[in-house]
């Protein structure tokens, strides 16, 4: 037999092998293409529902399309049923570009952020959770974030949030009933290795129908300070989470449960004897979600 003769069949073998790898990874690709297609086939039927909406409500120009709620659900239900190679960040990161982007069509807003404690971790919380279609203001300081949310028609603040100590008890901004409130606090899925993980809270103007109780925040001023407050705090389900000295006493940020309500935070303050107490809801949001 001669060594054409017996090359003969290999060489064949690999050929029909290649032609049935080349043709089988041509029908992946088509399946990537219809699937590319319908996504942004989805996309475009979703831009439609969300005009229908506007001409319905009329919520382009009231600033009220935000609906923190909704978002928090929608991002527990794609944490737990998602699975697979695709990285949950870029899952999660896409979902928040087509909710805020959406958002941002139905009624146009800016994100004011406090860039005081540095612009790279905000600006890419920032980028994460809005995208890049939503303008980004810097500002220094919560306090700027919060007069710059309530001089606007419906722009969203964020800044830190978790700074025991503050120098200014931004808070206090927060009082009153058109004042600004806190209405989210990001990120909505947390995990250690989240890429935009720096903890955020999130303010706008009082929304009518949209926020959500799971946690409420309270802000209380107090005439002084009294070993007993946290354990007395804590006996209702209620933590301090802000304090900063301010004329005539102590104010306090409280985060409590929603269940629970505003009303145990002043009554337990009451307890603790600290004095005359001044008691405000200055926002809400959802539970923090936290991956097993």
């Amino acid at each position: 037999m001669s060594a054409s003769t017996a090359s003969t069949p290999a060489a064949s073998l690999s050929a029909t092998t290649g032609k049935t790898s080349a043709a089988r990874l041509a029908e992946l690709r088509g399946e990537i293409d219809r699937i590319d297609a319908e996504m942004h086939r989805l996309l475009i039927e979703r831009s439609e529902i969300v005009d229908a909406l506007i001409a319905t409500k009329g919520t382009q120009s009231s600033g009220q399309a935000f609906r923190p709620g909704r978002e928090a659900d929608m991002m527990r239900r794609l944490a737990e049923r998602h699975h697979g190679i695709l990285p949950l960040d870029t899952a999660e990161n896409i979902w928040r570009v087509i909710i805020s982007t959406f958002t941002y069509v139905q009624a146009p807003f800016s994100v004011h952020a406090d860039v005081s404690s540095g612009d790279a971790p905000i600006r890419d919380s920032a980028r994460f959770h809005f995208g890049f279609t939503v303008p980004y203001v810097p500002h220094a300081g919560a306090e700027a974030v919060i007069s710059a949310v309530a001089r606007s028609v419906g722009d969203l603040g964020i800044f830190r949030p978790d700074q025991k100590t503050a120098v200014h008890p931004w808070w206090e901004a927060l009082r009153g009933r058109d004042a600004p409130k806190i209405i989210a606090r990001l990120p909505f899925i947390e995990r250690p290795d989240h890429p935009a993980g720096t903890p955020l809270f999130v303010v706008s103007k009082p929304l009518e129908d949209a926020a959500v109780r799971e946690i409420v925040l309270v802000a209380a001023k107090v005439e002084r300070w009294r070993e007993d407050i946290q354990e007395t705090l804590a006996a209702v389900g209620a933590e301090i989470t802000g304090s900063a000295g301010v004329e005539g006493g102590l104010s306090l940020l409280v985060a409590v449960a929603g269940e629970t309500g505003p009303d145990s935070v002043s009554n337990a303050l009451a307890q603790a004897r600290v004095g005359r107490v001044e008691a405000a809801e200055v926002g809400s949001h959802a539970r923090r979600f936290l991956l097993p």
